[in-house]
């Protein structure tokens, strides 16, 4: 099981490094909620789906159209986040799988799926807003690589995803 979670966690991080900048963090385009999870949504428990955009994530979306920089640090916070909640999932699923709990690994299966589907939309949303063609492929990619996962990080598969990240990279003109 650690070498599960070792996998996990080195791939997601992986996604963590694409296209960083000191200054991520502090760019309006940053706030963007595309792949957290939603306020008011448990984090142990439930199987709703994402819930849908606001209108705060439209205007967002709108300081990210066509700029590459705003799209590339941007899908590094979100990488950065969906490497934190994908090693969190794993570890919540692994102890309830340890506890035997049936509800508390169905909870984690659920979060787990919810997580997942949120980053894919978060990369799929971003690569519609890039006009470079680069980074719009690389997004789309990873986006499907991610989906592919069908919200199950144990799946995750570092070679392929290291790849990508490389894609990614030289899209954002950080290799």
């Amino acid at each position: 099981m650690r070498r599960v979670l070792c996998a996990a966690v080195l791939s997601s991080a992986l996604l963590l490094g694409a296209c960083s900048t000191d200054k991520s963090a502090d760019t309006p385009a940053a706030a963007t909620p595309a792949a957290s999870v939603p306020a008011g949504t448990p984090t142990s428990g439930g199987g709703s789906a994402p819930a849908p955009r606001s209108s705060a994530a439209g205007k967002g979306d709108a300081a990210l159209k066509g700029n590459t920089k705003a799209i590339c640090d941007q899908a590094a916070k979100t990488g950065g986040d969906a490497a934190k909640n994908f090693a969190q999932d794993l570890k919540l699923l692994i102890d309830a799988e340890s506890a035997q709990d049936k509800a508390a690994v169905a909870a984690a299966k659920a979060k787990t799926t919810r997580d997942v589907e949120n980053y894919s939309f978060a990369l799929g949303d971003m690569a519609k807003l890039a006009s470079e063609p680069q980074l719009k492929k690389a997004l789309g990619a990873m986006s499907k690589q991610v989906s592919a996962l069908k919200g199950d990080v144990r799946k995750l598969d570092a070679e392929k995803l290291d790849g990508l990240q490389e894609t990614l990279s030289k899209a954002c003109g950080t290799d």
